[in-house]
């Protein structure tokens, strides 16, 4: 539980992590003492008092301090500025999302490499949690005589395909006896996993060969099962940052990169709000302890279409990070409402 602090305490605190977040360098009260208009003595004692409660930390023998993970909650849930973005920005963010997209997914691409652009941090993207999308259209299209497209199409745009190979040839006749039997069960259905009298439905109500039958249904239910895809974005935009030229910091980094489910776990776990930030050792993920993820759950009409992470170092620009998000979400949601995807 955190301390309620006073006026001042709250303005150095804020000082110090907005200083340490821009110079990466311990901050001490001679940094401070023209922008919060204090003597530096004062502004020691509060470092102090801030120190002892857990606030601040110490690095080594420097008079400086930095923000502990403690005080960097403090600042997330107490002190943050949510427009921390310029004209330009703004510009830059309706200029990419006026991109025109065939499917609301494709737009969340577009808002996870924009994300990075402005933050300069990398970004995870998982797809939408689908289970109550509505299959508003579904087709089989012939490739070959033995390859087929499935192709489902939910109420909100999301787009799901699939190609499937066979062990014999099939005819045009067949595939168009699939794709009546299939949209006669499931549009205007939610989008979850096919069972077994679904398939005994089709088994008794066409004609195409069993082998066929059973090789689609296994293919939809693939579809389904791995609905959440997963999307990285910038993730060399992070070998500038100071804490990264330390050897086993980068190496934890690319470790997570490289296990993206790692992430993908703590973007499913945030969907309650629209923003949850995790800062450090709040993942309780063993190989996150030394990052920061702020993760976005976008939803239009109640309709997930995927959830975006940004991760970088705990000393992460929040307030940057946050006013990104929201603007973006705005601008999506008020072009959605505007018919405009």
């Amino acid at each position: 539980m955190s301390e309620e602090l006073d006026k001042r305490k709250k303005k150095v605190l804020q000082a110090i992590i907005e200083e340490y977040i821009d110079t990466a360098e311990p901050v001490s009260s001679g940094n401070l003492v023209k922008s919060l208009n204090c003597s530096s003595a004062t502004i020691r004692n509060e470092m102090a008092e801030l120190e002892k409660i857990g606030y601040l930390e110490k690095q080594h023998t420097s008079s400086g301090r930095v923000p502990s993970q403690k005080g960097y909650r403090y600042y997330v849930d107490q002190l943050l500025r949510d427009d921390k973005l310029s004209k330009k920005e703004m510009e830059i963010i309706r200029d990419r999302l006026a991109t025109k997209v065939n499917a609301l997914e494709d737009l969340t691409k577009i808002a996870t490499t924009t994300l990075s652009e402005i933050t300069h941090y990398t970004t995870i993207t998982i797809g939408p949690h689908v289970n109550n999308h509505v299959i508003v259209d579904i087709k089989f299209i012939l490739l070959g005589s033995r390859v087929l497209m499935a192709v489902i199409l939910t109420d909100s745009g999301i787009i799901r395909e699939s190609i499937i190979k066979f062990d014999e040839d099939i005819e045009q006749d067949q595939v168009e006896d699939l794709t009546y039997i299939f949209k006669s069960k499931l549009v205007g259905k939610p989008l979850e996993k096919l069972n077994t009298p679904l398939e005994d439905f089709i088994m008794a109500e066409m004609k195409t060969g069993i082998n066929i039958i059973k090789k689609v249904i296994e293919e939809i239910n693939k579809i389904l099962e791995d609905s959440q895809q997963i999307y990285l974005e910038g993730a060399n935009r992070v070998v500038d940052m100071p804490e990264f030229k330390k050897v086993d910091i980068a190496k934890e980094f690319l470790n997570v990169l490289d296990a993206k489910e790692l992430v993908a776990d703590v973007l499913n776990t945030g969907i309650a709000q629209d923003i949850n930030v995790y800062i450090g050792e709040e993942t309780e993920k063993e190989e996150l302890k030394n990052f920061s993820i702020v993760t976005f759950n976008h939803l239009l009409e109640d309709k997930d279409i995927g959830t975006i992470g940004i991760i970088g170092p705990t000393r992460m620009d929040y307030s940057k990070v946050i006013s990104v998000m929201k603007y973006i979400s705005k601008k999506i949601n008020d072009d959605f409402k505007k018919g405009k995807f």
